[in-house]
């Protein structure tokens, strides 16, 4: 197995940083504006659409499942993950386009227009999304290179969601305001997506590669086993839970339109929102990759969460008052920096963990379960905004909302963000392959300069120091 544990160029791991910026392209306006063009541009009631996010997104989770199985069979001259990024681009960039183009068909045909964009949108998100995290998995197994190449990953990724977030709604009205704008806004996006996608695909290398024993065994696996094999990884399952939680709370973020026009009093401070919630995360960045090489990614992320609850308590004191809110997102944003550089890191690290559990490597499917979480997760947290909109009586364009809506918009974004806050601590707790990984490494790499693939018994506890960790039976 090459273990590729080398320092990795500045321009790989910017071309692949570069990836997640032209996905979150994308990604970013469905998480902000998506529910809010449906309401109020489209013309469509916010419980239906709520339900049909939900549904789609939880039924396209499991298309995940299958785009892991397909990548895990990939071969070719390019790699298993690599080529991915090449074929789906194109498609990518087009359902951009049409997911922001609903037509005036009536009710009826607008709901069947969003119902079958946004499973498109889905589908295809899965299938260049997948790859693009094994990809990461595949340029290196050193778990700080790792999270390097996820600090970019996840900082371009931030750069683009403030860009969004800023310029979407001045560029939609510049153009006019109406749906055209919008249509035409996101075909100069879904174009600039095909062509960063590109740009990755031609800047980064698949280094990690199974010995040949191992990658002959994989080729026999049936999909049944590869599947089971995953819950057996309880590390997977965790992340698994972890990250539909997390991007539960990332897909509340659609409510931060309505609460800055309705709660704040003046739609124009979504800008100041976006840029209090992520540009503090963006320079916490920096200081994350010396933090989890002296603490552990588990132990950074605990410590970022605590801190960002502490910005929603700030905000809960008077969440009318501008300044106090714009302070509690600054607070709430540093603590996100840790989880944002380390959560894909951590998802990757639990390829190696299967793998030396079970003797299964499946990269596409452990993959699958970030997709699968920013799938349902973010599919949820949709839902949560239509359906507690409903139930608070929003009526879209209406100037001056019920208290029972103003309430529901403070627990969007407020209350329920820190409720799932606490429950990602209590998940991480119970994490710690950080200090079992070295030594599960370099069983690994034993097992395969052997040739031999015998199972080892689950760990019952670590022993040792940081730097020198010991696994007793």
């Amino acid at each position: 197995m090459n273990t590729a544990g080398s320092k990795i160029r500045f321009v790989e791991r910017l071309g692949y940083g570069i990836g997640d910026f032209a996905s979150n392209l994308i990604y970013a306006a469905i998480t902000s504006f998506l529910l809010f063009y449906y309401t109020d541009v489209a013309g469509l009631a916010s419980g239906i659409i709520g339900t049909i996010m939900f549904l789609t997104r939880v039924f396209d989770a499991f298309v995940d499942v299958g785009v892991g199985i397909l990548v895990d069979k990939t071969r070719s001259k390019h790699g298993k993950a690599r080529p991915w990024l090449l074929w789906m681009c194109v498609p990518f960039g087009i359902v951009a386009f049409l997911l922001f183009s609903v037509p005036d068909i009536g009710s009826t045909g607008k709901l069947i227009y969003v119902v079958v964009t946004y499973l498109l949108v889905n589908i295809i998100f899965s299938a260049i999304n997948i790859p693009y995290g094994v990809l990461g998995t595949l340029i290196s197994q050193d778990q700080y290179q790792r999270t390097v190449l996820n600090i970019f990953r996840m900082f371009l990724s931030t750069v683009c969601s403030v860009m969004m977030g800023v310029y979407v709604l001045p560029i939609v009205n510049t153009m006019g305001g109406g749906r055209a704008a919008w249509s035409i806004t996101f075909a100069i996006f879904g174009v600039l997506s095909i062509v960063l996608f590109i740009v990755t695909f031609l800047t980064t290398k698949e280094r990690v590669t199974p010995s040949a024993t191992t990658t002959e065994a994989m080729q026999h696996v049936p999909v049944k086993k590869g599947v089971a094999a995953l819950f057996k990884n309880k590390y997977w399952v965790m992340m698994l839970v972890f990250m539909v939680i997390a991007y539960i709370t990332n897909g509340l973020g659609g409510a931060n339109v309505y609460f800055a026009r309705y709660v704040l009093g003046d739609e124009g401070l979504m800008g100041m929102i976006t840029i209090c919630s992520l540009v503090p995360m963006l320079l916490g960045m920096f200081l994350v990759a010396p933090l989890v090489k002296r603490t552990g990614k588990r132990n950074a992320m605990i410590a970022g969460s605590m801190i960002s609850s502490a910005g929603l308590i700030l905000m809960m004191i008077h969440p009318t008052s501008i300044l106090l809110v714009m302070v509690g997102l600054v607070v709430k944003s540093l603590g996100m920096a840790p989880m944002a550089g380390s959560m894909w890191a951590m998802l990757a690290d639990t390829v190696e963990y299967g793998e030396w559990k079970t003797g299964i490597r499946n990269e596409g499917l452990v993959y699958s379960a970030g997709s699968f979480g920013t799938k349902v997760g973010s599919g949820l947290g949709a839902a949560l905004i239509g359906w507690i909109l409903a139930w608070g009586g929003y009526v879209a364009e209406q100037a001056q909302q019920t208290s029972t809506a103003l309430i529901s918009l403070q627990a969007l974004f407020i209350y329920i963000p820190l409720i799932f806050n606490i429950l990602m601590i209590v998940i991480l707790i119970f994490y710690k392959l950080d200090r079992e990984y070295p030594v599960i490494l370099k069983e690994l790499q034993d097992r395969n300069m052997s040739g031999h693939h015998e199972l080892r018994p689950v760990p019952k506890e670590v022993t040792g120091t940081n730097d020198n960790p010991k696994l007793t039976y």
